[in-house]
């Protein structure tokens, strides 16, 4: 895929400058071409010129948020899904976000439905959210449906980065201790080690400390190494069915790990729930599609078997509430929508119960990482200094 800088004229004589992605200059003048574009200048970019350091080649979180949100500002409006693309293509600013667009485009252009296209993309557009603009398409309110998942990314969005920001500082700190650790055993203790002539006279402690210095300076590198191979071999494993049901079991026997996967779990199907039931899905329906929506295998089993015996005839409340997701307090809530038939607004009122809680649960732990890697931080660096302190003070009894 190259990028190619073009000008061209619309067909009112206004002139278009950017840069398109395309496999060839003649599928770029294509492209231009069917968004009703005369070419009068188009040149291959050289990838020398192009910065792959700060480039971006992957739809973020934060592009299909903009997608989704410009798109139902613009149907709103009245304006046609292939212009409203056409509009949002010309001010993308992710190259990625460009390409995708304009193979939604070229899909439209060809006769899919807009949901057909965004399901030709699954690595960017979940299940969740190409079933619903499949309902919006034919319900006529698709511009409200990306107005409610465009309320949703915003959330996910946010939460994203405000989690970053907490732990921005706590990584910094972390990396400042592994740097000084490095430091440490690498050029002060094997100055200090030259002091002493016989390492059997020396207390213990100094034995101990020059011995790590000497082993980190003949396998530092394999240590990295290993460590690396640990992470490269653990996200492999991570992608293995089996690996994949074994973890989803073992985290919820963990006490810390089970609360906090039920409650993001919970956002996840609840806010789903809200938005698929306020469309006007069926609920057995809304159930089947929000299960995907879960990430936890074990979870996905849970809400399954709830489906199943919904199905068979068993109320809501009696199904879910055998779910880790929901605690009494929420299986009171469903109770009372069920009989009232008011299920969306429950699972809605869940939903920001639920995010609340959970933005309380990330400041409270993120706000607690820090002093304990500042105290941790403090503790190893300080003992290694009384260490060397004590080792100094020790030369008066030892021979050197």
């Amino acid at each position: 895929m190259a990028s190619f800088k073009y000008r061209a004229y619309d067909q009112a004589g206004a002139r278009s400058e950017g840069n398109i992605e395309a496999t060839s200059q003649g599928q770029a003048v294509q492209f231009l071409k069917q968004q009703g574009l005369l070419v009068s200048f188009i040149t291959e970019q050289k990838k020398s010129a192009q910065i792959f350091l700060f480039k971006r080649n992957k739809v973020s979180l934060e592009d299909i948020e903009f997608l989704t949100a410009e798109l139902s500002l613009l149907l709103a409006s009245g304006v046609r899904i292939n212009k409203g693309l056409d509009i949002i293509y010309k001010t993308k600013a992710n190259p990625a976000l460009g390409l995708l667009i304009a193979d939604v485009s070229r899909s439209l252009n060809k006769g899919s439905s807009l949901s057909e296209a965004l399901a030709e993309h699954p690595n960017v557009f979940e299940p969740l959210y190409c079933n619903l603009v499949q309902l919006g398409e034919a319900s006529g309110n698709l511009s409200e449906v990306f107005a409610e998942l465009a309320k949703e990314l915003k959330f996910r969005r946010d939460l994203q980065r405000k989690i970053i920001g907490s732990l921005t500082y706590p990584l910094v700190i972390l990396f400042v201790c592994i740097l000084s650790v490095f430091f440490i055993f690498n050029f002060i203790i094997p100055k200090m080690s030259s002091l002493f002539s016989d390492l059997e006279l020396v207390p213990w402690y100094t034995r101990a400390l020059i011995e790590t210095s000497q082993w980190m300076s003949q396998y530092q590198w394999l240590l990295v190494l290993g460590l690396l191979g640990l992470i490269v071999c653990g996200i492999a494993a991570f992608r293995r069915p089996d690996v994949k049901r074994w973890w989803s079991d073992a985290a919820l026997r963990l006490p810390i790990l089970r609360k906090i996967i039920a409650l993001a779990e919970r956002i996840r199907f609840c806010g789903s729930m809200a938005m698929m039931l306020k469309s006007g899905v069926p609920v057995e329906k809304a159930l089947k599609l929000a299960n995907g929506n879960i990430k936890n295998l074990h979870l996905q089993r849970e809400i399954d078997i709830a489906r199943k015996k919904i199905k068979q005839g068993s109320g809501l409340t009696a199904a879910l509430s055998q779910s880790v997701l929901f605690p009494d307090f929420f299986v009171s809530l469903l109770d009372i929508g069920e009989q009232s038939g008011n299920l969306e607004s429950v699972f809605h009122e869940i939903t920001l119960r639920s995010r609340q809680e959970f933005e309380s649960w990330t400041e409270r732990m993120t706000t607690l990482i820090e002093p304990l890697l500042i105290l941790f931080m403090g503790a190893f660096v300080g003992g290694v200094v009384v260490i060397m302190l004590l080792s100094m003070v020790s030369i008066n009894d030892v021979g050197f």
